[in-house]
């Protein structure tokens, strides 16, 4: 019986193993859209944390590009980018939240147009 069960598991995963792999011009194609939605919200937005989600979502496009590149090319190089653009965009995330609290707490609005600490 559990040899069977064996048999199963196996011809089922040599079965799924031969589904084509996706090209990565679709990975590319994906990561263009991605960026160009982020760059068109973080230029559109007045609310500062959907400008911050833009600019995260463009991040994570060029590290979509990055691990389809390092995929294609059988390297491990954008595999390393991507784990350091990761661990900024996390530190990023940290800084730029606490920024906008204090903003908040200060101004009582996130509206980007609202925002003038440098004009006299």
């Amino acid at each position: 019986m559990h040899f069977a069960i064996y048999n199963l598991h196996f011809e089922l995963r040599s079965m799924f193993m031969t589904i084509p792999a996706v090209p990565p011009e679709c990975y590319l194609v994906l990561s263009a859209i991605l960026f160009t939605m982020g760059v068109i919200g973080a230029l559109t937005r007045r609310n500062a944390i959907v400008v911050f989600m833009c600019i995260e979502m463009m991040l994570n496009s060029v590290n979509l590009t990055f691990i389809a590149l390092s995929r294609f090319l059988q390297s491990l190089d954008g595999v390393l980018f991507v784990f350091f653009v990761i661990a900024v965009a996390a530190a990023e995330a940290a800084v730029g939240l606490a920024i906008f609290v204090m903003i908040y707490r200060s101004r009582e609005t996130i509206n980007v147009d609202e925002i003038n600490f440098l004009k006299w």
